[in-house]
């Protein structure tokens, strides 16, 4: 098997990765996850994975290099991580009572193969009250996740519904992963 380096410090994708089996490196670098408003949530996660994967490639152009990237969006607008509760609360009654899209950009290089793709999965929100948003923002959970949710943790209750992959929803796209790693195992080092 080839030697594989995931290039995020989420928690979420270490874990995701580790349920795939998969005997991996975790590096985080610094990249520029700046949002194109010209371009579509699709394109804009697809470059910003590109960006992630990329960094430092030739140092790690024996392994099988992932990047990833994962947003919500509404209408076309981008919700990122909360800023702070104000934040929060702004993007929680936002996304309230309404359908959305979680956006996973996901980036796999090997050598001189670049596989750059997105995987969209869709989220229904319950209609929150003003106490549902103020008592999930106070469990914390809201920080450092895209959407101001986690639909693994106490979020779940925040959720009506959803269609698509759950572990894209999460932050790592698993099943398409695991297509490209295929298509990668075929490859003539």
């Amino acid at each position: 098997m080839k030697k594989i380096i995931l290039k995020s410090s989420s928690p979420r994708r270490i874990e995701l990765l580790t349920n795939m089996g998969l005997d991996f490196i975790q590096k985080a670098f610094d990249v520029d996850e700046t949002m194109d408003k010209i371009l579509t949530p699709e394109e804009n996660v697809k470059n910003v994975s590109l960006r992630k994967a990329l960094v430092n490639k030739e140092e790690y152009n024996d392994y099988i290099q992932i990047g990833c990237d994962t947003i919500v969006a509404l209408d076309n607008v981008i919700y990122g991580k909360p800023k702070d509760e104000n934040d929060a609360r702004r993007i929680l009654n936002e996304l309230s009572g309404k359908k959305h899209k979680v956006i996973s950009g996901l980036t796999v290089i090997y050598k001189n193969h670049i596989y750059n793709t997105y995987v969209t999965s869709y989220v229904t929100f319950k209609k929150l009250s003003d106490n549902d948003i103020n008592e999930y923002i106070k469990s914390g959970e809201c920080f450092g996740k895209a959407g101001a949710y986690a639909i693994q943790g106490i979020g779940k209750c925040l959720i009506e519904k959803y269609e698509g992959s759950l572990n894209n929803i999460i932050g790592l796209p698993t099943e398409k992963l695991e297509e490209i790693l295929g298509e990668i195992n075929g490859v003539e080092d």
